[in-house]
């Protein structure tokens, strides 16, 4: 079985305009494209592989509409406020290509429903050139810190899909996996097991980076190292509810 990796970063309720959330979107966008060539480009979803589809353009008010397009409406067609804009994109479906070499984005920005939390996760290729590059850690601190800190999440998760399997009920908050950002909220960390590398995120929070080497299901140390940071961490009190 392939084991494939995200990141994922989530933020509580926290109304947003269309153009507020576009900008934020704009920002990771621009510092994602940085990181790697294969961030240079990004489509809508595609309907069809037949006919590939036009890349959008990254000025705000174009993405903007994009998260206009993505609202929740009722049966009757109204706009539903409170659930905010939804925004997916993909950087490789087009005619040629394999699904599993590109890379999927998903934003959920400015729902102030109390149940339905924001969200920004990018599904990364699980194989090809583009997988052997992404999948690193120094990439992937790369990709975490500018999802945290565009989106000013509340905490953020390196992971793979087989690892959060492990786990039937997860828990709404902070995930533990490959990385983990938590912001300032949660207050100040205990000291952690070895190897874990604690890394301050500008002045809004803290990335944990519990190993160097690819993070994986298959690896029992792995998997325990995991469960060790949890327990530390829930033991100090640090994963509680925000308020």
């Amino acid at each position: 079985m392939i084991e494939t990796y995200y990141v994922g970063t989530y933020w509580g309720p926290r109304r947003e305009s269309a153009e507020e959330c576009a900008q934020r979107a704009h920002t990771l966008l621009h510092t994602l494209a940085r990181y790697d060539d294969s961030f240079a480009r990004w489509f809508p979803p595609a309907r069809s592989r037949r006919q590939a589809p036009h890349p959008i353009q990254w000025d705000i008010p174009s993405l903007q509409s994009l998260l206009a397009q993505g609202r929740t409406r009722n049966d009757a067609g109204a706009v539903i406020e409170d659930l905010g804009f939804y925004l997916s994109l993909d950087n490789g479906m087009w005619p040629g290509t394999r699904q599993r070499e590109f890379a999927r984005l998903r934003i959920k920005g400015g729902s102030y429903a109390e149940h339905v939390p924001n969200s920004c996760v990018l599904n990364l290729p699980s194989s090809g050139a583009p997988m052997d590059r992404l999948i690193q850690a120094p990439m992937l601190e790369n990709i975490i810190r500018a999802m945290s800190l565009a989106e000013e999440a509340d905490w953020g998760v390196v992971d793979s899909s087989s690892h959060l399997l492990l786990n039937e009920s997860p828990s709404p908050g902070p995930r533990t996996g490959w990385m983990m950002y938590l912001s300032h909220q949660w207050g100040t960390l205990p000291a952690l097991p070895a190897p874990v590398r604690v890394e301050p995120i500008e002045d809004k929070g803290t990335l944990l980076i519990l190993t160097p080497d690819r993070f994986t299901a298959s690896n029992p140390e792995h998997v325990a190292l995991a469960a060790r940071v949890r327990e530390t961490l829930s033991q100090a009190g640090v994963l509680r509810p925000l308020s």
